[in-house]
């Protein structure tokens, strides 16, 4: 068994797991996720905003020194949409390298590897169709993993995220008018519409639907109104499309001021909710299915096996290889 330490900064988020792992059973001992908003104004600029890299310089500090204390033997970290789309991600880069860290600026069609990869462990022999829903992003990946064998039909990354609709459509006003909510949903539908259409029979007949990311989760704590945030509710919660699509016109309804004030939202992801909701919404309609299931294993999950492969001279089970940090005990 191998402790390992992962962190993912993307658009919205930056996150970092410890966990245990032997074989691909991971034993998660901590999770932490702190809203950095890497992807500020990318959409519009192509550049990281100065202060948004300093605010992710510092929480990957904190979580160097966290997976540290920890007992974590070696870090990897990845970086997404934001920084693939930023032309100073380099910048950044450099910062996160000053503190030990190997950042690795991750292709779309990797994340969703990873994600499907950490996602699958909890519906072995099932073909499933995972959508991972960032800040800029929404990775898309069919396949089945059974019995620890990766079979992954079909991925692909789509330039469908909760910053990137609200930055590019639901921004002018607050809320936002019935033409721009109109222009965002119209935007989402045509992007999975294509994607959806460029895979052909590599889709085949998946499953079940299953929604990782910050946005599937706050909605799912929303409609419960979960206070604290309880992720063992949260995790393989089911939500129909038409509670999605009631979520949606409920926040659609609501300024900023009166989501961050919702039991079940973080403060800081009300600004993006209602993008989020947009996309998850459309990502229905565009699959035809009915209902989703939300999970919180993701990229993180996927991203430690493929880590502990790695310290045990194994083969990874995707089409990658992170490079590993090694971590040294305070002190030495």
């Amino acid at each position: 068994m191998r402790r390992v330490a992962v962190i993912d900064i993307g658009t919205v988020t930056c996150r970092l797991a410890v966990a245990d792992v032997e074989g691909s059973r991971v034993i998660r001992l901590g999770k932490q996720s702190n809203i950095c908003n890497l992807g500020q104004d990318v959409d519009r600029t192509g550049k990281l905003a100065q202060e948004a890299m300093e605010r992710v310089f510092a929480c990957a500090k904190a979580y160097v020194d966290s997976a540290r204390e920890s007992g974590a033997e070696a870090v990897c970290c990845t970086l997404t949409s934001a920084a693939r789309d930023a032309s100073n991600s380099p910048e950044l880069g450099a910062a996160l390298a000053s503190l030990g860290l190997d950042p690795l600026i991750i292709p779309g069609q990797i994340e969703g590897a990873l994600t499907f990869l950490g996602v699958a462990q909890d519906f072995d022999g099932r073909r499933i169709l995972v959508a991972d829903n960032g800040g800029g992003s929404t990775e898309l990946a069919v396949g089945e993993l059974t019995g620890g064998t990766l079979d992954l039909g079909w991925v692909t990354s789509v330039q469908v995220g909760c910053r990137r609709l609200t930055e590019r459509f639901l921004s002018r006003e607050d809320p936002p008018s019935a033409a721009d909510l109109a222009q965002a949903h119209e935007y989402a539908a045509q992007t999975f519409s294509q994607a959806l259409k460029d895979a052909g029979a590599r889709l085949g007949n998946p499953q079940t639907l299953v929604v990782t990311g910050g946005t599937v989760t706050t909605l799912v704590a929303i409609d419960a109104a979960l206070d604290p945030y309880d992720p063992a509710y949260v995790h393989l919660h089911e939500l129909t499309r038409e509670k999605v699509d009631a979520l949606e016109q409920r926040l659609a309804s609501l300024t900023q001021e009166e989501r961050a004030a919702l039991k079940g939202i973080r403060a800081k992801r009300a600004p993006v909710i209602l993008g989020g909701a947009v996309a998850v919404s459309e990502l229905l309609r565009q699959t035809g299915f009915s209902s989703l299931t939300a999970s919180e294993s993701d990229l993180l999950f996927g991203l430690s096996i493929v880590a502990a492969a790695m310290l045990e001279g194994r083969e990874s089970p995707v089409v990658w290889k992170p490079t590993m940090r090694p971590l040294k005990p305070s002190g030495e």
